[in-house]
């Protein structure tokens, strides 16, 4: 497909089994129903192939094609994302080292032309989403780097156990490894009212098979997701091909960035407006990270 040509929901989404041109028909309110119930239920859901067939082989090329300008910085982190100082008792699992090895191509260094940018941000397809997460409306972020990016997993690296700052979290897959890679989580582990340390750190250590569910996505399916609940990961990338995923950074209010520490760590810079934003961060609640 040409570049030029400008990508909507009708042309890139499987509008036969994803009818998603009518925000008022039964066929869209049926999907949202469906999605909500699986949200409310199980923290996620997915719907399969939602990328037309004819675009995979597009969809996996493009993506690859700026993946190495990925920025790579294998480091120690803990769930929670926060410095480890004397204010974490001893046995919290914020004190469980873990290695982060996964990658971010940042927005600014994924084209505009491209499937996944179309996508981002057509003004349909966030409507979807803003239903099926019951919200009256999204807005993309505001924070230039991390609205839309790419994270990649290279074979022998994994994207450890971890919480989301956002409320909810949409993605792609627009590559699958040959093996491992797989999405693991364990649905509202906790809440804006509870940590629950106690099974967070049974997960951590190994002692928490009990509250994980696992996910063998494809290229093309996309994922909607609670990530700030529901800890979560993907397992180690086995074989020789990088697993790819497109994550799609919306905000229930306008002129979200992220912080200066956090985008940094991410993405390996920082630009004027997390500088200028930096100190007017408001919470959703009280959560550690």
């Amino acid at each position: 497909m040409s570049t030029s040509v400008t990508r909507t929901v009708e042309q890139v989404v499987d509008t036969v089994r994803y009818p998603l041109s009518d925000p008022d028909s039964a066929d869209w309110k049926t999907m949202v129903i469906r999605t909500r119930g699986e949200l409310e239920t199980l923290g996620c859901s997915v719907l399969p192939a939602f990328i037309r067939p004819s675009l995979a082989a597009a969809l996996r090329e493009e993506c690859a094609t700026v993946a190495p300008r990925a920025h790579y910085d294998v480091e120690t982190v803990n769930a929670y994302n926060i410095d480890v100082d004397s204010t974490i008792p001893e046995g919290h699992p914020g004190r469980i080292a873990i290695e982060r090895g996964n990658a971010f191509v940042a927005r600014d260094r994924i084209p505009r032309e491209f499937i996944i940018h179309q996508l981002y941000s057509d003004e349909l397809f966030q409507r979807f989403i803003a239903d099926c997460f019951e919200l009256p409306r999204l807005h993309e972020l505001g924070d230039p780097l991390s609205g839309l990016c790419l994270n990649v997993v290279n074979p022998g690296m994994e994207h450890p156990w971890h919480f989301d700052t956002n409320e909810f979290t949409v993605s792609l897959l627009t590559q699958e490894s040959e093996a491992g890679g797989i999405f693991e989580y364990c649905p509202n582990i906790r809440s804006a009212q509870a940590e629950n340390f106690d099974d967070v750190r049974d997960v951590l250590t190994g002692r928490g098979e009990r509250l994980i569910r696992r996910l063998t996505l494809r290229p093309g399916d996309l994922q909607l997701f609670k990530g700030r609940y529901s800890l979560h990961r993907v397992s180690e990338v086995e074989g020789r091909t990088a697993r790819h995923t497109a994550i799609f950074a919306y905000s229930e209010r306008p002129g979200v960035i992220g912080s200066v520490a956090r985008t940094k760590q991410l993405f390996g810079r920082v630009m004027p407006q997390h500088l200028a934003a930096e100190g007017r961060a408001v919470r959703v609640d009280q959560l550690l990270d």
